[in-house]
């Protein structure tokens, strides 16, 4: 019998709201944000399951996101949204199509690699983790790194060293 170290964590219940039609040509986004996003659970300790929502959008959707939440009128690839200390949920994500599909091609990633990196990146902002100084960055990718190779994903800053 395997040890409570050993024991896959109860990932969270992960709500996939498809807001964009633009996501019907990825017919496996579901799964593979449900990996990536249990991976980083087990992989972060996080205690207890919890409820998440993605919302995968497009660049329109992100833009105004991204305007009313952080003062930026322009598309971004991923948002991330921690909701309150105590309401028993994480919070929610978004993840605009068209910024995860341009970034894949310009770096030379497969668009499944970088959805699961943007989910895990997200998915790691609903715990707090953050890159406003370099510390923080440089332990916030070195977790994503981890938990990517864990899902197979190539390190996403072996290239050029920048983040998502």
């Amino acid at each position: 019998m395997p040890s409570a170290a050993q024991r896959a964590r109860p990932a969270p219940a992960i709500n996939i709201v498809v807001e964009s039609p633009l996501w019907r040509d990825v017919p496996n986004a579901a799964a593979l944000l449900s990996r990536a996003i249990g991976e980083a659970a087990d992989m972060t300790g996080a205690s207890e399951p919890k409820e998440l929502a993605v919302m995968l959008c497009d660049d329109a959707a992100m833009r105004e996101l991204n305007g009313r939440w952080r003062g930026r009128a322009e598309p971004t690839n991923v948002l991330s949204f921690p909701a309150a200390p105590g309401s028993g949920t994480l919070g929610d994500i978004a993840i605009a199509y068209e910024t995860t599909a341009r970034e894949a091609e310009a770096e030379g990633k497969t668009f499944a690699d970088h959805l699961a990196h943007l989910a895990v990146h997200g998915f790691l902002h609903l715990l707090g983790y953050d890159h406003q100084s370099d510390a923080e960055a440089a332990t916030m990718e070195r977790l994503e790194v981890e938990i990517l190779a864990r899902l197979k994903v190539p390190d996403p800053y072996a290239h050029d060293g920048t983040a998502s």
